[in-house]
């Protein structure tokens, strides 16, 4: 007998269809093989499909690309608390989740939804030669944490870049966050992870984590409002309180399924 899985399809980080970032979200009753997590991942073929199970008054929450298991999504655990509020009738304000980067909680605030997650302040490094190849352009200053961080001088530059994404997939971090300061937000970016099998994601959440510590020491703000300025464009209400980063943003449903695996 085949098993029946509920999906539902989400755009994070939007308040209208067809914006911000897509992510599936299937909740469990219990885990099956990592074997199949990753083939409905592959298959959705979205940036990030999101599973998880309830566990108490917690959820556990894991997240797959179409190649591989990641230890954070920003996108993914907002349309993940979107479906649990508004589709499995959670009535608890908060939820927590259990992940590979720790408890995560999301708060409803609204209409907003309010990620609380660790921050990871990039420092500077020497950039390897395929990540300039790779973006075609010189920048002002490059960074690392779990992701490259390239800073430019205008929002005009980030938008004009054309990467060669065969380049950007041979670094050994998990991806690149290209920004500048934004036209008419603090500061915008545009981010690629071709060798997670994302060439350009349309929002991260998780390169916030980056970016939000970087801005803040730059502009000497803890709260920021940014923008990803990919294709679909995404906005992103971004805090930084200590050693945390405050991700807040919009979801919508756009879809319901079932998948027979």
């Amino acid at each position: 007998m085949a098993l029946r899985i509920r999906q539902y399809q989400v755009d994070a980080f939007t308040s209208r269809l067809f914006g911000g970032n897509p992510a599936a979200v299937c909740p469990l009753d219990a885990w099956p093989d990592d074997s199949l997590l990753q083939s409905i991942a592959a298959e959705n073929n979205l940036s990030e499909t999101a599973f998880c199970i309830k566990a108490g008054q917690n959820f556990h929450l894991r997240w797959f690309t179409p190649l591989a298991e990641v230890k954070l999504c920003g996108h993914a655990t907002l349309a993940t608390a979107h479906v649990i509020f508004e589709h499995l009738g959670h009535t608890a304000p908060v939820i927590t989740f259990e992940t590979l980067s720790g408890k995560l909680s999301v708060e409803r605030r609204g209409e907003l939804l309010v990620m609380d997650f660790p921050s990871v302040p990039p420092t500077p490094c020497i950039p390897p030669e395929a990540l300039l190849a790779g973006l075609g352009t010189r920048p002002s200053e490059v960074l690392a944490a779990d992701d490259y961080v390239v800073v430019f001088d205008s929002e005009d530059e980030i938008r004009s870049i054309q990467p060669d994404f065969v380049q950007l997939a041979t670094l050994g971090l998990r991806g690149v966050a290209v920004t500048a300061r934004g036209n008419t937000v603090d500061f915008a970016s545009r981010f690629f992870a071709p060798k997670i099998g994302i060439p350009e994601d349309p929002v991260t959440g998780s390169a916030h984590c980056e970016l939000t510590p970087y801005w803040s020491a730059k502009l000497g703000k803890q709260i920021l409002n940014a923008r990803q300025i990919s294709k679909r464009g995404g906005d992103i209400q971004c805090e930084l309180k200590g050693d945390r980063v405050v991700l807040a943003g919009h979801a919508v449903t756009f879809m319901e399924a079932e998948i027979f695996a």
